[in-house]
């Protein structure tokens, strides 16, 4: 029995190129876990496992999809049995192991978290990494005391994956949420997510001489990293956190330690391939309580796997808003 999956291969020249096909599971790699796929996404990695590589993809053929939700068809782990509702993220899926963009994938049982109660796999993919990720850094700044009502709480990036996902947890929990956007088209959708207060990305793009600005910000989710990130350092609230979890605006950061030593900032990186097990259940519980599920139709573009070459272009070029939900067996 054959099943659809999109292949990326490499040819002579060392270019990519990235084409449905009918492949059969001889064709997937070891794992103890066997799980038919139904719904995957596309993130900023998964453009660039899709096109160029970006030096994630070890080996061609590949399947890209770092995350995926679906159903167990087979498992010689005790944690899994056929016709358990399964999620993962991380660990490298979609990038040096076999991903989400094929009709079946099979991992590591380890890999695996329970779908929890109250989610559909469509929704866990419409929260997705992205989602996840948000989540952690949610929990992180929680951990480092913030609480609804200390101020505006920032979220750079925020009409993309992570960033929407960010303001709609933060508005539900009670914060008062500041999106930063440089497309102003977003702002109805931003406002609809939970953000009371709409900034422009120009306002935080380029560095200043002062290491100190007026103490603005609570807490933020920054998803841009760069230039925009020492900005933001620099107007944090005394004790307060930034959560790093992304560099769409380079990996290069022109700051000075001042923020930290002179107003106790905490820069918290967060990492979501590796979390540990027990980290990832709280996140996803976490998740399926607080994120209000209504407001995931709003940011859902439905996507087929014929459709993710032409998508994972876009979302290199910062053209894609919310999260795009793919099915596989579309």
């Amino acid at each position: 029995m054959t099943f659809k999956a999109l292949v990326v291969d490499k040819d002579e020249a060392g270019k990519t190129h990235a084409a449905v096909k009918e492949i059969t599971e001889d064709h997937l790699p070891e794992g103890e876990v066997t799980v038919a796929v139904e719904f995957s996404t596309v993130n900023y990695k998964d453009g660039l496992c899709i096109g160029p590589g970006g030096g994630l993809v070890r080996a061609y053929p590949h399947v890209p999809g770092i995350d995926f939700a679906g159903t167990v068809e087979h498992s010689t782990d005790p944690r899994y049995s056929p016709g358990d509702k399964v999620v993962l993220t991380g660990w490298r899926v979609g990038e040096a192991h076999w991903g989400g963009y094929a009709q079946k994938a099979r991992v590591k049982a380890d890999w695996l978290v329970p779908l929890p109660d109250g989610l559909s796999t469509r929704q866990a993919m419409a929260v997705g990494t992205a989602g996840f990720t948000s989540m952690l850094a949610v929990m992180a700044l929680e951990a480092h005391e913030l609480r609804p009502g200390d101020g505006p709480v920032l979220v750079t990036g925020a009409a993309g994956g992570v960033g929407s996902i960010a303001v709609a947890l933060l508005a539900k929990l009670g914060h008062e949420v500041a999106a930063v956007t440089g497309r102003p088209e977003t702002e109805a959708y931003l406002r609809d997510l939970g953000a009371t207060r709409i900034v422009p990305r120009a306002d935080l793009a380029e560095t200043v001489k002062r290491p100190l600005e007026s103490e603005t910000w609570a807490g933020c989710v920054d998803a841009v990293g760069g230039a925009m990130l020492a900005r933001v350092l620099g107007q944090m609230k005394y004790r307060a956190s930034v959560a790093a979890v992304g560099l769409a605006g380079g990996a290069a950061l022109p700051a000075t330690v001042i923020p930290f030593l002179l107003r106790g900032v905490n820069l918290l990186g967060i990492d979501s391939v590796l979390q540990p097990y027990d980290n990832r259940i709280r996140a996803w519980q976490r998740i399926a309580q607080d994120l209000p599920l209504e407001k995931l139709d709003a940011m859902i573009q439905p996507a087929t796997l014929a459709d993710l070459p032409q998508l994972g272009a876009h979302i290199l070029k910062g053209q894609v808003k919310g999260r795009v939900v793919v099915d596989v067996n579309a």
